[in-house]
């Protein structure tokens, strides 16, 4: 995935400590979305992958930071979201990215569920923590 400039002016970052800081960090990227001008359905999707994300960053990281920001490439606009924490690490993304995988009590589709509603999805994981970066495109 392209290294989008989260940095820039125009990036929105939100510190995730706690559940009702997901629930900020997901406000931030719907209204970001509608901003875009994303449709209904694309919204829909960027949400609810970022919900899910951002709560596995909390429960299995320890919490981290979402940066989101809005990207242009090709005549077309979207939403690219990372999120990075310090946690632990994943072990074994390949596992992790399998439906009905969990290392909890969930149901094992957090990430594998959030790969299939966005346009791109990149992981990486290590001792050091886990970034987690996704972009869902305006059609």
């Amino acid at each position: 995935m392209k290294d989008y400039d989260t940095a820039s002016a125009s990036a929105e970052t939100v510190p995730v400590a706690n559940s009702s800081d997901v629930v900020t960090a997901r406000h931030v990227v719907r209204t970001l979305a509608q901003r875009t001008g994303l449709s209904l359905v694309h919204q829909t999707k960027l949400v609810t992958a970022a919900s899910e994300l951002g709560r596995n960053m909390l429960v299995y990281g320890g919490g981290g930071v979402v940066r989101t920001v809005t990207v242009t490439e090709n005549g077309r606009t979207g939403i690219f979201v990372e999120f990075k924490d310090q946690g632990p690490g994943i072990r074994d993304i390949e596992l992790a990215l399998t439906d009905g995988w969990t290392s909890g009590n969930g149901m094992g589709l957090g990430l594998s569920g959030a790969k299939r509603l966005v346009d791109e999805f990149d992981i990486a994981s290590g001792p050091e923590g886990t970034t987690v970066r996704i972009v869902k495109w305006g059609r």
